[in-house]
Parts: structure tokens; sequence; C-alpha cells
């Protein structure tokens, strides 16, 4: 299994996926140096897999990289900062 994470810019979206096939997103509302990420999504088919914390994570590990401050407004995108309190420092 193949799983591969990108980032689009024009959507404000970074996207998770599986052998080819988007399995999920997690969106976000940039403002200056803040990203709000504010719904994330995995797909039915590709529940109970796993793929929401590396999704997450490359989204929050490459926007920090960028400058970016986080807010995590989505509820998975909290759980995950609240386990991993460091991307709030």
């Amino acid at each position: 299994m193949a799983i591969v994470t990108q980032h689009n810019p024009a959507e404000s979206r970074y996207t998770i996926e599986v052998d080819g096939q988007v399995a999920g997103f997690a969106d976000y509302v940039e403002s200056g140096t803040i990203r709000d990420f504010n719904h994330t999504v995995v797909f039915d088919e590709f529940q109970g897999q796993g793929l929401s914390k590396p999704l997450i994570k490359e989204a929050l590990d490459d926007s920090l990289r960028s400058g970016f401050s986080i807010v995590p407004t989505c509820s998975a995108v909290a759980n995950f900062v609240a386990k991993n309190p460091g991307y709030m420092e």
C-alpha cells in the first residue's frame, strides 16, 4: 500500500492518497502567517486504516516549516495537537 500526502495551496488543502486514489483531505484557511485547519475527512472506504494521523502530521509539519502558526479548529486536528503539544509552541 503506497501512501502519499500532497499539498494543494490553490485549494488550501492537504490530501492523502492510497495507491493513487485520494483517501482524504485536511482543509485550512490562511490569514497572514496563520493556518486555521477547519475540516478533515477520511473517506468511508478508507476508514480504520490510520490515515488521519499521517495526513494531519504532514499538514502541520509542512505548515510549521513554511513559517505558519497553527489554529486547530477541526476536532481531529485539535485531538492530534492535544496528544502532540509541541505543535502549539
